[in-house]
């Protein structure tokens, strides 16, 4: 099975466990009246409609680029990523709001076990398919399946967090049955939904800054750098290193110093080589060289990599 199907397939076990948790968490919350279980549904709602937009993104990835899209695809992950930050947000603000109701205009909760139940349950559930979504996502660099898991991951705190709330109520309640305990469910809301907004941040800063064609990280540009460096006395220079990225697929575009009397088959050769060397480390990267000829001159942009002794600068300079 190939990378893409296996996207395809965690992104579609996202949507199926989510559904069912959606229905189970508001059925109970409803019929035991807990703002928390409620909210946590209303959670498990926003994730739900994430790992559709997952799907959907993962699913767009799959086409290889076309007329209109000559750069592929890619960045449907990070808009979906963006998308999915952006319902957070709106779903931890609808949280608190009804928490805060809920302190105002006080209710009693029903049986607090039932909620302790599906709150398990929930974290269980999404511990499994959260893990899932971080191998398959990590292993195909896919920005949809991490920030879909990491959706899942929060839901496993805040399920944890809800269900550490109803069991202080119910173990409360049955040694300290005078004790009014119900104010911790709308507080276990609050403390859900900042949880939430901290998360939403993180993701909203991973999926956006590839939309604004940031480079690539330090250590990938430096792999590169070290390894035109490794190719000297053939490559001499090199300037204009440019990278980015888009969802899974990176974009490296580079200006690369030879001898001037090379010829064009192979200049030709070591582009192949160099573009072979990089997809190779990073698979699925658009390499483009721009091969220049080296004439000692060492203009200003090349003296940063220059990698020219003195000595063969001046011998250059007299053969010129």
């Amino acid at each position: 099975m190939n990378i893409h199907h296996q996207k395809i397939i965690v992104a579609a076990v996202s949507v199926v466990s989510n559904s069912f948790l959606v229905l189970s968490k508001i059925i109970i919350g409803l019929l035991i009246g807990s703002v928390a279980v409620i909210s946590e549904g209303i959670h498990s709602a926003v994730d739900l409609l994430a790992a559709f937009i997952a799907l959907f993104a993962v699913w767009m990835v799959k086409h290889p680029a076309d007329k209109n899209h000559p750069f592929g695809h890619g960045k449907v992950e990070n808009i979906s990523g963006t998308v999915e930050a952006l319902l957070i947000f709106l779903a931890a603000a609808w949280i608190i709001k009804e928490a805060i109701e809920k302190l105002i205009h006080p209710s009693p909760l029903g049986a607090t076990s039932w909620g302790v139940g599906i709150m398990l349950l929930s974290s269980l559930v999404n511990i499994g398919v959260s893990r899932l979504l971080f191998v398959v996502g990590r292993k195909s660099n896919s920005v949809a399946l991490q920030a879909d898991a990491w959706h899942l991951m929060t839901d496993v705190y805040t399920s944890a967090g809800v269900m550490f709330g109803l069991l202080c109520i119910w173990i409360g309640n049955f040694l300290f049955p005078h004790l009014y305990l119900d104010w911790i469910d709308p507080i276990a809301a609050i403390l859900v939904a900042l949880l939430i907004v901290k998360a939403a941040w993180k993701l909203t800063i991973e999926s956006g800054r590839d939309l604004l064609d940031i480079s690539l990280p330090l250590e990938e540009e430096t792999w590169i750098q070290h390894y035109l460096h490794s190719l000297h006395p053939t490559v001499r220079g090199l300037h204009n290193l440019r990278t980015r990225k888009a969802g899974a697929d990176r974009f490296v575009d580079c200006h690369v110093l030879v001898r001037a009397d090379m010829s064009v088959e192979e200049s030709h050769e070591i582009t192949r080589t160099i573009s072979g060397a990089i997809r190779q480390q990073y698979p699925g990267t658009t390499v483009t060289i721009h091969i220049e000829p080296c004439r000692g001159t060492c203009p200003p942009e090349c003296l940063q990599y220059c990698q020219l002794h003195d000595d063969d600068r001046e011998r250059i300079l007299d053969e010129s």
